[in-house]
């Protein structure tokens, strides 16, 4: 008999057995009436790099219940994965041909394509070798990618069932915009910086009146696309100026004063300006009160042919300078305050989001949320620990249409039909 060695030597231990293990089929599963079914479908790693701490810890759990299940008799099968992960593969991919003096959009789509697929062999490779080492008992044969030509056509088939059930839609509505991949992004891919900046006071002259109405902003450029000034109803300060108009400065276009409860007025100087296009609150209060909605960047955060000429094409940055000088020109500066503010960044793109209004695919959540509250409610999903409900029952209680089509070339493609009278979507 060999002798076992007084010290773990994973080497020796754990690639014999763990290709032992996969050359016999010991975690694969067939359908089996006689047994008890347990699955688990692993939460699909992103190819974009390695595996990380999270991961580990996760695997490890589900590995520990899986085993623990196919002891007990139960019919347990482990189905593995990895994540094409839209955003975040292609902004690798991207920066990984700038590195190359490759334009992403001179090779084109199908070219581009080709490389993300490389990436995915490498990345996607490290990380299922990775899985394998940690000695997870995944049934490999089993082993899906969310790229796969079974898995794209689900996702179809999915995506025109739920649009038949009126359940997906497509509509203008306010999403977190990143700039440098030009795709819409989810509120977890936001991620906010505390940033020291400044709050300029703006004076905006009352039409028919020598008074001024200042209102306090920390984002000059998006004046440009103002559609009213917001104050709170309870705001003695202002009521008088309710129902009355001021002419926007550099953009001479009248605006109404309207009164809304969501003004703090312990904010600035208790008036809001209001952007509609490139502010979530500003969007919310524009569809209460019937404003005007301008949208004044391009996909780039540049301005586009909404704003005036002189400050068109211009990066948002340096049309804030542009702007800042022109008040100070026409003698409309009030003052400038040093200012701290959490600044949305995009977690994939790596620069400030832009609030943005844009036509997109949305997913109604209203009874996938009542259904996720009911299960909570029954205790037939529990929370450890306890306390955690409560913050569920919040988000859930609160949670708006998600935002399901990004702007990208890597990803699972919609490539449009008809939509019939009947309202039956169709896809080519």
């Amino acid at each position: 008999m060999n002798e076992i060695s007084k010290t773990y030597k994973p080497n020796e231990v754990e690639d014999k057995w763990y290709k032992y293990w996969e050359t016999h089929n010991l975690f694969h599963s067939e359908i089996d009436e006689t047994k008890t079914p347990y699955t688990i479908v692993i939460p699909p790693p992103n190819i974009t790099g390695m595996l990380t701490m999270g991961h580990i810890l996760n695997n490890t759990i589900q590995d520990v219940y899986i085993r623990y299940k196919r002891m007990k008799g139960f019919n347990a099968l482990w189905v593995p994965g990895t994540d094409h992960a839209s955003i975040a593969t292609e902004t690798k991919v991207v920066n990984y041909l700038k590195e190359q003096g490759i334009d992403k959009d001179k090779i084109g789509r199908d070219e581009f394509l080709k490389h993300c697929y490389v990436w995915k062999e490498k990345y996607g490779g490290i990380i299922t070798k990775q899985l394998r080492k940690l000695g997870v008992s995944c049934d490999w044969e089993r082993e899906r990618f969310t790229m796969d030509d079974h898995y794209y056509k689900k996702v179809i088939e999915t995506f025109v069932k739920l649009y038949n059930e009126g359940l997906i839609y497509r509509g203008y509505r306010m999403v977190n915009w990143c700039p440098a991949s030009k795709s819409a992004i989810s509120d977890e891919e936001v991620i906010f910086r505390s940033s020291n900046g400044k709050l300029w006071h703006f004076k905006y002259p009352i039409v028919e009146s020598n008074e001024f109405l200042i209102v306090a902003t920390t984002r000059p450029e998006t004046m440009l696309g103002d559609t009213g000034v917001a104050v709170n109803p309870n705001d003695e300060r202002y009521k008088h100026l309710i129902g009355k108009k001021v002419k926007l400065p550099i953009v001479n276009r009248e605006i109404p004063i309207f009164a809304d409860d969501y003004v703090d007025m312990e904010f600035g100087t208790g008036a809001v300006k209001i952007t509609p296009a490139h502010d979530v609150n500003d969007y919310e209060m524009a569809q209460r009160h019937n404003l005007e909605m301008i949208n004044i960047f391009n996909e780039d955060a540049s301005t586009n042919e909404n704003v005036p000429e002189a400050f068109q094409n211009k990066d948002r940055y340096e049309v804030r300078k542009l702007v800042v000088a022109e008040f100070e020109k026409l003698e409309l500066l009030d003052k400038t305050e040093d200012y701290t503010n959490n600044i949305g960044y995009s977690e994939r793109g790596g620069v400030p989001i832009e609030p943005y209004l844009s036509e997109q695919w949305f997913l109604k959540m209203d009874e996938f949320a009542k259904s996720a509250l009911e299960v909570v409610k029954d205790n037939k999903v529990n929370f450890h620990p306890n306390h955690w409900v409560k913050t569920y029952e919040h988000w859930m209680d609160n949670i708006r249409d998600w935002c399901i089509s990004r702007q990208l070339w890597w990803g699972h493609r919609i490539r449009f039909g008809t939509i019939n009278p009947q309202r039956k979507f169709t896809v080519m």
